[in-house]
């Protein structure tokens, strides 16, 4: 499975893409920063950003697209890039025909340094092990998308698994709800 992760911001946006699957370690095929410029409009900045992640797919040729799920703990106007981004990554991806899954940074966290409170400093040291890398990906956004990658490519299997239970259920449930509207049709 390929994944492209991204790490969404306005400024510096984090693109990485990792390979891997069962049995097999995973394997860095890039790691990068879409950047726009302060000067230009707010949709001119995302428009730059949805023609850099479209070209990335058309280039790595990603199975899915993990994105790292905003949130805002106090003042909600310093986030707001960093949700437009977000937005513009989701868009293109699911255009792009992806799986398309939103982590937080403490669900990357921990899948990755086993700790969902560890710093940028540790994500890095442990995306370098993970990959077998000389340094971390530089800059810390493209670590960070690096690390998204890595997260969804462990828990793909288990987020399927929990799909394809649950898609179960609701047939099950689907065909009791049909017999028990039978059986009332016949007693009627």
């Amino acid at each position: 499975m390929r994944v492209l992760g991204v790490d969404p911001g306005l400024t510096r946006c984090g693109v990485g893409v990792v390979e891997g699957g069962p049995g097999r370690s995973p394997v860095l095929l890039a790691a990068d920063v879409v950047r726009t410029s302060a000067d230009l409009e707010p949709g001119q900045r995302l428009a730059a950003l949805e023609r850099s992640l479209v070209q990335f797919i058309a280039e790595y040729r990603p199975d899915a697209m993990a994105v790292e799920r905003p949130f805002a703990r106090r003042d909600v106007s310093t986030i707001m890039g960093t949700v437009q981004a977000a937005g513009v990554a989701l868009l293109v991806g699911t255009r792009a025909g992806l799986q398309v899954v939103q982590h937080t940074p403490t669900e990357v966290k921990a899948a990755i340094t086993g700790s969902g409170r560890a710093d940028k400093e540790q994500v890095g040291h442990m995306v370098m092990r993970v990959l077998k890398l000389d340094a971390p990906p530089r800059p810390p956004d493209a670590a960070d998308a690096v690390a998204l990658a890595i997260c969804h490519l462990w828990r793909a299997p288990a987020l399927r698994r929990v799909e394809e239970a649950r898609l179960r259920a609701e047939l099950a449930a689907g065909r009791a709800a049909s017999r028990a509207r039978a059986r009332e049709r016949r007693l009627s």
